[in-house]
């Protein structure tokens, strides 16, 4: 027995991209049969729905209220919401942040102007994990792709979201080159498409009483698979047409062909 949960997720309360609130989405993703949801809404430097110039307790207050309605229904229906955020560097490259909560958020002010080492090294210490969402996603707000090469757990390697599945391909062959686990998420921002069916997910082979437990799941790569409509064809790649730069583990640029890493 395996259990699929949704690990890439937004809502319209916190995340200026979302169209439903974290309570909306619970019937449908049970209804398809998930085990629960991660809550990842855009984080300070993403697509946030939260006013900058708030002082930081009350922007975290606010950033976590998505993620707390969509709780507060779970608990009511017996469904299980955990807690995560989706950080972004430079208008270009997003991560995934699972495993600490809004009280580590309120004691970290400093996150805000974090490089993607320094969020790496301090998520890690503080037990939770960090995985590159899309990293060869290519859209018009993109100015191009930066591969985190050192400063990940995992690769989100298929994702709901990308307009071409060649992009989830790339994904997986660099997951693969650098040894490192790999997970599937809707990116989701609509209630609607996942009663269409529209939907990604991440199977384990247990299920998860907290969002520890899917931190050390990723990191013993203790994944069963993925609910993903991709066929990872290796002798097909997207049409890369954007520039491509590697960092490395002090988040500087490697001098090297990024096409060494796939």
């Amino acid at each position: 027995m395996s259990f699929l949960y949704e690990t890439h997720l937004h809502t319209s309360t916190s995340s200026a991209c979302g169209y439903s609130r974290g309570s909306e989405y619970i019937r449908p993703y049970m209804d398809l049969g998930y085990s629960g949801i991660i809550v990842t809404d855009h984080f300070y430097n993403g697509n946030t729905a939260i006013p900058r110039s708030l002082p930081w307790k009350e922007w975290v207050n606010r950033f976590c209220r998505g993620y707390e309605e969509a709780r507060n229904e779970g608990e009511k229906l017996g469904f299980d919401v955990f807690f995560g955020w989706e950080e972004t560097f430079d208008g270009c490259d997003d991560y995934l942040v699972y495993g600490l909560d809004k009280t580590w958020l309120l004691e970290h002010p400093q996150m805000r102007t974090w490089t993607r080492a320094q969020q790496y090294y301090t998520v890690k210490e503080a037990g939770g994990c960090v995985v590159q969402a899309h990293p060869f996603r290519q859209h018009y707000y993109i100015r191009k792709v930066i591969l985190s090469s050192a400063c990940v757990d995992a690769v989100e390697a298929a994702n709901r979201g990308n307009n071409d599945p060649y992009f989830d391909v790339l994904a997986m062959r660099y997951a693969r080159k650098l040894n490192l686990p790999v997970i599937s998420g809707s990116d989701m921002h609509d209630a609607l498409q996942v009663s269409n069916g529209q939907v990604f997910g991440t199977y384990f082979r247990e299920k998860l009483n907290n969002i520890g437990d899917f931190v050390n799941a990723v990191r013993n790569n203790n994944i069963t698979g993925f609910s993903a409509d991709i066929h990872y064809d290796d002798s097909r790649c997207a049409n890369v047409t954007l520039p491509i730069e590697v960092r490395d583990k002090h988040d500087k640029k490697i001098n090297r062909d990024w096409r060494e890493f796939v």
